[in-house]
């Protein structure tokens, strides 16, 4: 069965791996105050006998499927919302299916084309975002009622620069329309308890501002870049005079950390922190005076923490997943009552890994600058000259390197590999030099082989940039043959075209294998 992590009910980001059909889990009274809903593929989240009821499929029509990228159930849960990516392109639909009678296969009670982000308001309202040719600008709110199905525009974007994001606040009072840029950023709110009014303006956007924000008893809690050197942290403001001028700091990032993401919780922020050798923390601080700051460490070996929430959220708790490429994911929670972290499943049955070495170095670019490096490996640094090194960097989009668990990176980690991830958003040969003088190698080593694949219609890069692309890359491979003096064969640089308007490729594995092939 494929893993499927959900997140769903007013979070910051959602996680779902090739799912194309959703179930209903029938459960007792008791079973329900614990979960509401399971979402599976195959077998039953928790037990074979309890009865599951299939209540959607994401059949694209035509023979074609699609896959699930967002859920949300309305507040009584009586309500279902699903987006649907069809497969290799980049349309997407929102299917709308009531929950009010166990019937096998639910009927969609309405479909839209088109829409990214929804939430929602109440039962009967939802507020959701459209995309055109990748563009996320305009956001309309449905409004289901007796007398049929009422859409309204509450809000449109005129500067293409920013891209248009609905989401919802963790204690579900209010849903948020996010405008943002890569240098500023705009958000406006509904109040659920005025469900049909049009959004208030929290802040006007100003160049430099970036701002977030969530909601607990009548407070706006704000994580801004307002604090020294533009680092994140945490103010409040009254959500009746919800501007600038009325925000009150409350926390900053401790001297060589920075503040990656906050969850709200009932008395409790919880921030998922970075130090400068990109180790992750959680820092507690409460809400209320006298705020007090708790630092909990977190396993060596994390690399990646992803938020988990299912059924009705619990806002005296935090639960996440901690992972690395080569570590699979372990299940932990947060106890703002208890202010505990704890490991909430049996974590034994990881002890048959083969013991691996995360390694966190330092590396100087060509400015000067330190470069955090993160370095996974099963030999010892003294052994790592034997072996072949994967590394990994970023380039776009301007987002943190991905490391959560990865089949792939711990076959290869298995297989004699070291992996190595630089959170840079730019590499170059100085950080292969690096490379080669920490490890003691020999022989300077050469580029590796690369397999590029393309799609020719994807709107998100264009073919022509990608073919420039190639031939800067194998001008480079050639210059660093020549300088370096290497007398060896050239590697390879193949560019592997495909058709369809796809950006990501397969998420299953044996058919990104099949495609290679």
């Amino acid at each position: 069965m494929v893993p499927i992590r959900f997140q769903f009910m007013g979070e910051k980001k959602s996680s779902v791996t090739h799912t194309s059909k959703l179930y209903l889990l029938c459960l007792t009274e008791e079973e329900k105050n614990n979960i509401s809903y399971g979402f599976k593929q195959s077998k039953c989240l928790h037990t074979d006998e309890q009865e599951m009821l299939e209540v959607f499929n994401a059949d694209w029509g035509g023979g074609g499927y699609g896959t699930i990228q967002r859920v949300r159930l309305s507040p009584s849960e009586t309500m279902l919302a699903v987006t649907v990516k069809k497969d290799h392109h980049e349309e997407t639909r929102c299917v709308l299916v009531h929950l009010g009678g166990l019937i096998l296969r639910q009927k969609a009670l309405l479909v839209l084309d088109n829409v990214l982000s929804f939430e929602w308001v109440t039962d009967d309202v939802l507020f959701y975002s459209t995309q055109e040719t990748l563009r996320c600008l305009r956001v309309f709110r449905l409004h289901l009622s007796d007398s049929g199905v009422q859409t309204t525009l509450v809000y449109e974007e005129k500067d293409p620069e920013f891209f248009v994001e609905v989401s919802r606040s963790r204690d579900q009072r209010l849903v948020t329309i996010n405008c943002s840029s890569k240098i500023s950023s705009e958000v406006w709110f509904v109040d659920s308890k005025t469900r049909l009014s049009f959004p208030t303006l929290i802040q006007s956007r100003q160049p430099g501002l970036l701002y977030h924000v969530e909601h607990s008893d009548n407070y706006l809690f704000i994580l801004a870049n307002t604090g020294a050197n533009q680092e994140y942290q945490l103010l409040r403001a009254p959500l009746a005079s919800p501007s600038k001028p009325h925000w009150v700091p409350l926390f900053s990032a401790v001297p060589g950390t920075v503040i990656k993401d906050m969850e709200l919780l009932q008395d409790h922020c919880v921030f998922t922190v970075k130090d400068s050798q990109c180790r992750l923390q959680i820092q507690t601080l409460s809400t209320q005076e006298p705020y007090q700051l708790n630092t909990h460490k977190l396993p060596h070996w994390a690399c990646d923490l992803s938020l988990q929430r299912v059924g009705t959220v619990d806002r005296g708790s935090f639960g996440f997943l901690l992972s690395s490429p080569v570590h699979p994911p372990v299940h932990y929670l947060y106890s703002s009552r208890e202010q505990k972290l704890s490991v909430t499943e049996d974590n034994t049955k990881y002890m048959s890994l083969t013991e691996f070495n995360t390694t966190r170095l330092q590396a100087a670019s060509q400015d000067g600058t330190m470069v955090p490096l993160t370095l996974l490996h099963i030999p010892a640094l003294s052994e790592l000259h034997k072996a072949p090194l994967l590394l990994h960097v970023y380039g776009a989009y301007g987002v943190d390197l991905n490391m959560a668990f990865s089949p792939e990176k711990r076959l290869l980690l298995e297989d004699g590999w070291a992996l190595a991830y630089c959170h840079v958003r730019y590499w170059t040969t100085t950080l292969i030099m690096f490379f080669h003088r920490y490890i003691n190698v020999q022989k300077v080593g050469l580029y590796p082989s690369m397999l590029i694949t393309a799609y020719s219609e994807d709107r998100r890069v264009p073919l022509s940039g990608v073919m420039k692309y190639v031939e800067r890359l194998k001008k480079a491979i050639q210059m660093y043959i020549t300088r370096v003096g290497v007398n060896a064969r050239v590697p390879a640089v193949i560019l592997d075209l495909q058709p369809g308007g796809d950006h990501f490729g397969p998420e299953d594995f044996h058919l990104s294998l099949n495609e290679v092939q």
